[in-house]
């Protein structure tokens, strides 16, 4: 068996929804507070906060927190093609999301790399974002197709696997 490769992962989720309103639910403060972060402020190039329902632009960065955490992430848009392709940094990782059609379906495919080889990294950046991702690709496609917000909002309920 060849040795496991802790430098990426891929994630892959059919949701029945348009391509749109797929790529839309990534590319604004609003769109990705419905379903992700409890914030999500981003920035253009000249360092001016965008509105909560302007698209995000390759070039611009980004400050994301989390219902139930006090942490914050920051990070730049590296790509966004307008159409079904995005690509930002995560944790010092990148992050690559694409919308395809597959069997008369779309599917979301996430993948995160350059993940550093170190022992910390392995549980932290990829075992932890890898469980994070699969639980928030599943709140996107509960939010697109039904309407139900799957996150805790609870700081109090901890070790849930809906934070």
């Amino acid at each position: 068996m060849p040795n496991h490769d802790w430098s990426q992962f891929n994630k892959r989720i059919n949701i029945n929804a348009t391509k749109e309103e797929i790529i839309n639910a990534w590319t604004s403060q609003e769109n990705l507070e419905k379903w992700f972060l409890s914030s999500a402020v981003f920035y253009d190039q000249q360092t001016e906060q965008k509105s909560s329902a302007d698209q995000i632009a390759t070039g611009d960065t980004y400050r994301w927190m989390w219902h139930g955490s006090d942490d914050v992430a920051e990070g730049d848009v590296l790509e966004f093609d307008g159409q079904d392709r995005l690509k930002f940094t995560f944790l010092g990782c990148d992050v690559d999301v694409a919308v395809t059609v597959e069997d008369g379906e779309q599917v979301v495919e996430l993948t995160q790399s350059n993940i550093p080889l170190d022992e910390d990294s392995r549980m932290s950046l990829y075992a932890g974002c890898l469980r994070g991702w699969t639980f928030y690709l599943t709140n996107l496609k509960s939010i697109l197709e039904g309407g139900i917000d799957l996150r805790n909002r609870n700081k109090n309920l901890v070790d849930v696997i809906n934070t």
